[in-house]
């Protein structure tokens, strides 16, 4: 991987899965909700809530409603509060769009008696895929990451992306 500008990575041209590893002052209850629930996700995922019953076979959106939608998928796996794996198709731009669903999968692991360690594989990328794809999950976790901790959100201009925006 290299950096990358305005998604934050490059993948190697021929790899197809980016892999994140972040370590969270938190239980694996809370960090289930905040990933989970839409109104705390909206806190650190640039403004963007998910919307879904989180359950095995279901489906998943995720939009700032009125405004934009981000992606779409299914839950493949759910086993609170240690598994998520969820296909994921981006639907921000036509580009990202054709580039079809790819799979990303949260795994929370408890880490001493109060952290926890949290992977997030985004896998099933086409060999090139933009950088746009998985390109943000740094700035996600780093939000997540200092909600949970701070109780504030992060307020880098990308974290802040939607936050704010509202359907008119």
């Amino acid at each position: 991987m290299e950096k990358f500008p305005e998604a934050g990575i490059v993948l190697h041209p021929d790899d197809t899965a980016a892999v994140f590893e972040i370590y969270i002052s938190t239980t694996p209850e809370r960090l289930w909700e905040a990933i989970t629930d839409r109104e705390l996700r909206a806190r650190y995922s640039f403004g963007v809530g998910t919307e879904s019953d989180w359950t095995e076979g279901s489906e998943y959106a995720s939009s700032v409603p009125g405004v934009i939608e981000i992606a779409e998928g299914e839950n493949l796996e759910v086993d609170p509060p240690r598994r998520l794996v969820q296909t994921f198709t981006a639907l921000w731009s036509d580009e990202v769009r054709a580039a079809g669903a790819s799979r990303v999968t949260w795994e929370i692991e408890p880490v001493g008696d109060d952290s926890c360690r949290l992977t997030v594989i985004h896998d099933q990328l086409q060999p090139g895929a933009s950088g746009e794809l998985y390109g943000g999950w740094p700035q996600i976790l780093s939000g997540l990451k200092t909600l949970l901790e701070t109780g504030e959100p992060l307020t880098t201009p990308g974290s802040l992306r939607y936050s704010g925006a509202s359907g008119a």
